[in-house]
């Protein structure tokens, strides 16, 4: 199945029956469109063990996220490989602060139920750059306590994260997990360092296998280094040196952009010739 979530967003569900039955919330997949194509990490946002189906949401921001977002139902990919890294810890913690951004808000969704299904009181807070990239509002409000939507640009609920500190001091949460844009995560991480509410983050660094034997994804967490693939995705987000991580994550933008450049040049996709 394939669905578009917003402009540029796709959500894909795909036949991958040996990954379905051991997927748990938090864990990701190394996708290869074929044989001469690079492996891209996604977050497993759904997974049905029977139906042999797991699902993913990506945003269409490079050559093989665009190539992959042309692909039509039915269509096969080179493999999948998954579940990789270790699973959420979900559990009753009591209080919940669940903060989702972007594309991340659709994995976030497969966590936020799961805290629920554990028993937790939970609080949500979704957000994009503009209204039309926001999705899963009403899947959100079934599942939580309370539902907070923010915009980078005001255009729909709150402008920026500033609301969070008053959502913070009130709520009195005992655990905060955020999926997101690596700033936005520092960001959230800063709010809640400030209340002592212990908070997770999910990294995306950049990946080449995704099983600890590149050590591509490496990150500095309490002064030591880890591995985003097999140590996480998931980590201690007031441990984690996000100035590191964020120029790491830069590295190669001249290299993603011309490779971009270079597929729309050649007009290699059938979306780019409508």
């Amino acid at each position: 199945m394939k669905r578009e979530l917003a402009p540029k967003i796709k959500w894909f569900e795909v036949d991958a029956p040996e990954i379905a039955q051991k997927t748990r919330p938090g864990q990701f997949i190394m996708l290869m469109i074929d044989e001469k194509g690079e492996r891209v990490p996604l977050t497993v946002a759904g997974y049905d063990p029977k139906k042999g189906t797991i699902c993913f949401a990506f945003n269409e921001v490079g050559k093989t996220t665009r190539q992959l977002g042309c692909l039509s139902e039915g269509d096969c990919v080179q493999s999948i490989t998954g579940p990789l890294g270790k699973p959420s810890e979900v559990k009753n913690f009591g209080k919940v602060l669940c903060v989702g951004g972007g594309v991340m808000i659709a994995p976030m969704l497969l966590q936020v139920k799961g805290f629920r299904e554990a028993g937790n009181s939970v609080t949500v807070a979704i957000g994009a750059r503009t209204k039309d990239l926001l999705f899963f509002e009403k899947e959100m409000k079934s599942l939580c306590d309370e539902l907070y939507v923010t915009t980078d640009d005001g255009s729909k609920g709150f402008e920026g994260l500033d609301f969070l500190k008053d959502v913070l001091e009130k709520g009195r949460f005992d655990r905060c997990v955020t999926y997101g844009p690596i700033v936005m995560m520092r960001n959230v991480a800063e709010l809640t360092r400030s209340c002592k509410v212990p908070t997770i983050v999910t990294l995306t660094p950049i990946m080449i296998d995704g099983m600890g034997m590149c050590g591509v994804c490496r990150v500095t967490v309490s002064g030591k280094m880890k591995f985003g693939c097999v140590d996480g995705p998931e980590f201690d987000g007031h441990a984690v040196d996000f100035d590191e991580l964020v120029n790491r994550q830069r590295m190669f933008l001249p290299e993603e952009r011309l490779s971009s450049f270079i597929y729309q040049l050649q007009g290699t996709c059938a979306c780019d010739r409508k």
